[in-house]
């Protein structure tokens, strides 16, 4: 895990910088906030700790420059102001948590643990719905819907649809999807694979117009935005 720590106070950034590292963590240490900024919005962190107040551009502006570009990074403020003004300020910017200096290590370690906990449980949420155009599988439900209509599928249709949304965009072939959903080796002269895919197409594609599952003569099956059937079943 990679820790972004914008603080312009020598001492505090070390001793932050150290502990953190000695904790197991990737640190990367900015002394002004333009620099903090630009770290934030270009690096891969999984958690920013900002000062408030820091030369340049101040915790405030980092943060709303953060979330005016989109980027939900979890963020932790520090500042030497225990002022209620100043941390709900804070959480209607956007922030995660806020600590007020002087602070002990081991209670921002504590938070630091808390927050990056919390982003991956939002982050196995999200990996846990796949989509294409308006249709969704969500895999911790077992739900298909396409737009506002819920769609059953039987435990080989879930399977085949989760497969080639993964896959989304490339051809799959036959051989691939047989190994892949039923575990077995692909025979030519079973149509296992056709008849499977025939039947998901009937309940997600062919009550819709934006067609998602498409053919490929001699290949396979691709999934993607706007198919268009080039032959076969």
């Amino acid at each position: 895990m990679k820790i972004l720590v914008v603080e312009d106070e020598l001492k505090t950034g070390n001793y932050l910088r150290q502990g953190l590292q000695e904790a197991g963590y990737l640190v990367d240490l900015v002394r002004d906030g333009r620099d903090g900024l630009h770290e934030a919005l270009t690096g891969d962190y999984d958690l920013a700790i900002l000062d408030v107040m820091l030369p340049v551009m101040d915790g405030w502006s980092i943060l709303r420059g953060l979330r005016a570009a989109g980027k939900p990074l979890p963020v932790l403020f520090l500042t030497a102001r225990d002022e209620i003004d100043d941390r709900v300020r804070g959480l209607e910017l956007g922030a995660d948590d806020y600590l007020v200096k002087p602070f002990a290590f081991a209670e921002l370690l504590a938070r630091v643990r808390t927050l990056l906990r919390r982003g991956k449980s939002k982050d196995a949420e999200t990996m846990s719905v796949l989509r294409a155009a308006d249709l969704e599988l969500d895999l911790l439900r077992r739900r298909v819907t396409r737009g506002s209509q819920r769609i059953d599928l039987t435990a080989k249709e879930f399977a085949l649809l989760e497969l080639l949304l993964r896959r989304q965009g490339e051809v799959l072939p036959r051989s691939l999807i047989a190994a892949q959903v039923w575990d077995m080796n692909f025979d030519s002269d079973t149509n296992v694979v056709e008849v499977a895919v025939r039947r998901l197409r009937a309940k997600i594609d062919d009550e819709f117009p934006l067609k998602l599952i498409r053919t490929v003569r001699g290949m396979g099956y691709v999934l993607e935005d706007g198919a268009q059937d080039s032959g076969g079943q």
